[in-house]
């Protein structure tokens, strides 16, 4: 409204002078006028100069993020306080969202300070830019500039960290200041204003490891325990028995011992069970070191279908006379695996014995061996029968080196197919997994 008041002053006294000048001769008036018209022109430049002045203000508040400054109208006109109000909102939206901004950090920072897995970021240079507490109390020190700083902690910490891709995994034992730590470390890449950092996590598992550890051999301890105790009770007391056998009916004659018949007969057959005991001790201790000598896996490009239709045609013998059907189903057909076609094979024919074996006596049973790939697109070969199923108490220790459910008969395995069929899968990177429920069957995934 100011600039439009003073255009129709400056416009009328342009008029004025035009008309005195081409109508009059009152000079004076005419120079009073013309210095009129001067006046009015340098009094509008300084008021257009004015929302000149506010505008770079406002544009260099946002610039420098500097939200201190207040618009005010200082007796500017109305048009000006309406231009300095919707500045400072805009400003006071900036200081707002800055403030939530802020607020975010600081909170992030919180966390990351005091979460209790150790976290360490550094950019392509190598260069830490980040290094929590956490991470300090891991280490021992009080900051890190550069992960060449790593080599003096431990240079194995250094090279497992230096060669990690983003989103790889990896498992570390090393010694700081004569502490052993075990560490999971986890890495992920990723970019901010177009540079690359790299975010590795570090958790000390050395007390959870060493619980399971723990744990794993008080297991094995108790199955090895009750396997040879099963084997050397007998031993113990058939070797008793012949002990006895001979001190009560052999006699002395001529310096040469006599034995009667049904004496020899009863020595006999406890020798011989005693033999067939042993070599079923044999059999069992080669059985574990099959378990703990897996050749390190081969890996080749195959199709699922060639290996689950070449596991199907060795098994359909056996689970023929059980009257078990075989099914194998592959979604897409096209599938293919890399791994060491051997290796997954023995696992499979391990768990498809397994399955036979659980539906033993069972009429029309069935055996589906199924290859596709899940939501992630992971490999998968499931091995799913239509079984009793197993109890959710023995499903926690079927996976233990030696366990069996039930008495061993003849024809039953060693305990050892599951675990040896996980090992594969650990060495393979991947998984085996089992889901069962009673009178529901059971389902043995492989996911690779």
């Amino acid at each position: 409204m100011g600039i439009v008041i003073r255009i129709s002053f400056l416009t009328a006294t342009i008029f004025m002078v035009t008309y005195l000048v081409l109508d009059t001769q009152y000079y004076v008036s005419q120079f009073i006028l013309s210095i009129i018209i001067v006046i009015q022109v340098i009094m509008l430049a300084k008021y257009l100069e004015r929302t000149n002045v506010l505008l770079t203000r406002f544009l260099e508040a946002i610039k420098y993020s500097d939200f201190t400054g207040a618009f005010r109208n200082h007796e500017m006109g109305a048009g000006f306080g309406d231009l300095n109000k919707a500045f400072s909102r805009v400003i006071d939206k900036f200081k707002d969202e800055r403030s939530k901004k802020e607020e975010s950090i600081r909170y992030l920072e919180t966390v990351v300070q005091h979460i209790g897995i150790g976290l360490m970021c550094f950019n392509a240079k190598g260069e830490v830019v980040l290094l929590n507490t956490a991470a300090k109390r891991l280490f021992q020190v009080a900051t890190i500039r550069n992960i060449d700083s790593l080599k003096s902690i431990s240079e194995k910490l250094f090279e497992v960290v230096k060669k990690m891709k983003g989103g790889s995994r990896s498992l570390a034992r090393v010694s700081v200041n004569k502490e052993t730590l075990q560490l999971a470390i986890y890495a992920t890449d990723f970019k901010m204003r177009s540079k690359a950092y790299k975010l590795v996590s570090f958790q000390n598992i050395h007390t959870e490891l060493e619980e399971k550890e723990m744990e794993a051999w008080q297991n094995l301890t108790q199955v090895l325990a009750h396997e040879i105790m099963n084997s050397i009770t007998p031993i113990a007391s058939l070797s008793a028995t012949v002990h006895m056998l001979l001190d009560q009916n052999a006699t002395t004659k001529d310096e040469n011992y006599e034995i009667n018949g049904e004496t020899i007969q009863d020595v006999k057959d406890a020798l011989n069970t005693i033999s067939k005991r042993s070599q079923g001790l044999m059999r069992f201790v080669n059985s574990y070191r099959d378990f703990t000598q897996i050749p390190e896996p081969d890996y080749t490009i195959f199709e699922v279908r060639e290996l689950l239709e070449r596991v199907a045609n060795l098994m359909r013998s056996e689970a023929s006379h059980q009257h078990i059907k075989l099914e194998v189903t592959v979604d897409p057909q096209s599938l293919e695996l890399t791994a060491d076609i051997h290796l997954v094979e023995q696992a499979l024919i391990n768990l498809v014995k397994n399955a036979i074996r659980a539906m033993e006596g069972q009429q029309d049973g069935v055996i589906k061996l199924k290859g596709s790939i899940d939501e992630v697109g992971k490999v998968n070969i499931s091995i799913i029968d239509s079984g009793p199923g197993v109890k959710k108490s023995v499903s926690e220790k079927i996976f233990i080196p030696f366990y069996t459910m039930g008495s061993k008969k003849e024809g039953k395995g060693s305990g050892i197919g599951l675990s040896l069929s996980r090992q594969i899968m650990r060495l393979h990177g991947g998984t085996l997994t089992l889901d069962s429920e009673l009178g529901e069957g059971s389902e043995f995934k492989l996911r690779f």
